[in-house]
């Protein structure tokens, strides 16, 4: 039986699990949905089994489960930045291309953002995308986090569009405790 994180009205995320190798294999192979992580470079199954699923097991990762279905749609994480703060976690979000467009990303941080500020007493909740995934910051921006910052990394093997830099956006508790313009509820 899987641990269950929580649920939305479309989704469960539950925490990664082994049985979830293939899945994860098949995402990150995917070289669209890799684009703007590792320029949609394949990454071997050993990798995917040895190095990315005890990380994604052993912290803040959790497999998105289409409820209706049971279709496993990718992966969320909630989780401190290395070396942050605790009350300052990283929103990420992993999904197939076939679920892209459905609002699943958005349904997903919104749960997860909510549960930062309510269960986890989070100060802060970030995330970070390239300055060209216009995709992953307009669902940062529905889910009420605003762009704080453009920076550049040493990247050893910089990706198209890496010259544009990256992004940050964040929701603080403050803002997330009144309503926001424009975002949609």
């Amino acid at each position: 039986m899987h641990e269950i994180y929580l649920r939305t009205e479309r989704l469960v995320l539950r925490r990664i699990a082994e049985s979830d190798a293939d899945d994860l294999y098949a995402l990150h192979n995917d070289p669209e949905v890799m684009r703007y992580l590792n320029g949609g470079r394949p990454t071997s199954r050993e990798v995917i089994v040895t190095e990315t699923l005890p990380a994604f097991a052993a912290s803040g990762f959790f497999a998105a489960i289409e409820k209706r279905g049971g279709e496993f749609l990718g992966w969320f994480h909630l989780r401190p930045a290395r070396g942050g703060p605790a009350d300052e976690p990283e929103l990420g979000y992993r999904l197939r291309r076939s679920a892209w467009g459905s609002g699943y990303a958005t349904e997903g941080s919104r749960a997860l953002i909510d549960k930062a500020f309510r269960d986890l007493d989070a100060r802060r909740v970030f995330a970070r995308t390239m300055a060209v995934n216009t995709r992953s910051r307009r669902v940062m921006e529905k889910c009420g986090l605003r762009h704080v910052r453009t920076f550049w990394e040493n990247w050893p093997d910089p990706i198209d569009g890496s010259e544009h830099g990256e992004v940050e956006y964040e929701l603080r508790r403050a803002d997330w405790e009144r309503p926001q313009p424009g975002v949609l509820v």
